[in-house]
Order: structure tokens, then sequence, then C-alpha cells
């Protein structure tokens, strides 16, 4: 408890929704760094354990170029800035809790891929310091603060989750673009 009030006093909430963006490009710079020399390295093994609706999803990432995953990233980083300046500018918290929700469950993938190939996957580093911590901070903080509430949440989860089968769809449509060019 002390280690919250310590940062409860020096962390402003303003500070606290940018660094949401800022932990992004923390998590992002490790994969962008590690993901084409990794999938060249593992991508067959890994291709090979996957079930036949998972492949579709993850072959075009584990083809990915370095320049490719940074565009992707570029993508997901400037929507991150977009609810980020929503929340701060206009009290408007619906797509950042959904993007929160997102970034929170992304830490699971991480240790869970992790996890099953038994090896280090680009990201996992991050995505246990700074992703998941900063993640279970902002909730506490957003509703100790009560800027946001337990019902918030949940609208922000079903944003999520109506949200992100369209993101998938459009950035994998991307990639098979970039795969044909």
């Amino acid at each position: 408890m002390q280690l919250l009030n310590v940062l409860n006093e020096h962390v402003e909430l303003l500070s606290l929704l940018w660094l949401f963006p800022v932990t992004f490009l923390f998590h992002d710079f490790e994969e962008i760094l590690t993901v084409e020399k990794w999938a060249a390295k593992h991508g067959d093994r890994v291709s090979q354990t996957l079930p036949g609706f998972a492949k579709r999803a993850f072959q075009s990432s584990l083809r990915m170029n370095t320049f490719h995953f940074a565009k992707d990233v570029l993508w997901v980083y400037s929507l991150i800035v977009l609810v980020t300046m929503l929340a701060v500018f206009f009290d408007f918290y619906l797509l950042f809790l959904a993007a929160l929700h997102l970034y929170f469950l992304h830490v699971f993938t991480h240790i869970g891929q992790t996890l099953f190939l038994k090896q280090y996957t680009p990201g996992v580093a991050t995505a246990i310091f700074p992703v998941l911590p900063y993640s279970l901070y902002a909730y506490y903080r957003l509703l100790s603060d009560q800027i946001v509430s337990s019902t918030d949440l949940l609208w922000g989860l079903g944003a999520m989750l109506i949200l992100v089968p369209l993101g998938v769809i459009l950035l994998l449509k991307g990639r098979d673009q970039n795969v044909n060019i």
C-alpha cells in the first residue's frame, strides 16, 4: 500500500494517461527489434504447432520483416495516441478503456506464447514490465480517483470486443496487400 501512496502522490493523472503510449513504445520496440530474426529462426516450428484456424492469422506475422512490422506498430500507436488524446482533452474514456483492456490482456498472450513454446518470444520481457504494472496501476488509479466506474470498465470491454476483430481483419488485410506487392 505504501508504494501505491507514493505513486499516487507523484504521478499526476495526465502523466498516467500519457504513460500509455510511452509504455506501448517500450514494449513494441522490443518486438520491432527482435521479431524478424526470431520469426526466421523459429517460424516454421511455431507454424507447425498452431491449429488450423490460427495459422492464417499468425502466418503473416511469421513472414514479416521489421519494416512491415513497424508499419503495423505505427498504426496501433497512432490509435493509442488518439484514444489517449480523447481521454486527456475531452474526458472521453470509453476507447481508452477498450485499448487499456486489450493492452492488459496482451500481456497474457505473450506469457502464454512463451510458456507454450518453452522459449523467449518477442515482447514477453516488456509485457511483464512495464506493460503489466502500468495496466494494473492505471486500472487502480482510474477507479480510485473515480475517473471511471466498474460500469465504464464493462462498456470499455464491450467496445474492445467489437472493435478488436474489426482491427485484426483490417490489419491482416493490410498485411496481405503488403505480401502481394
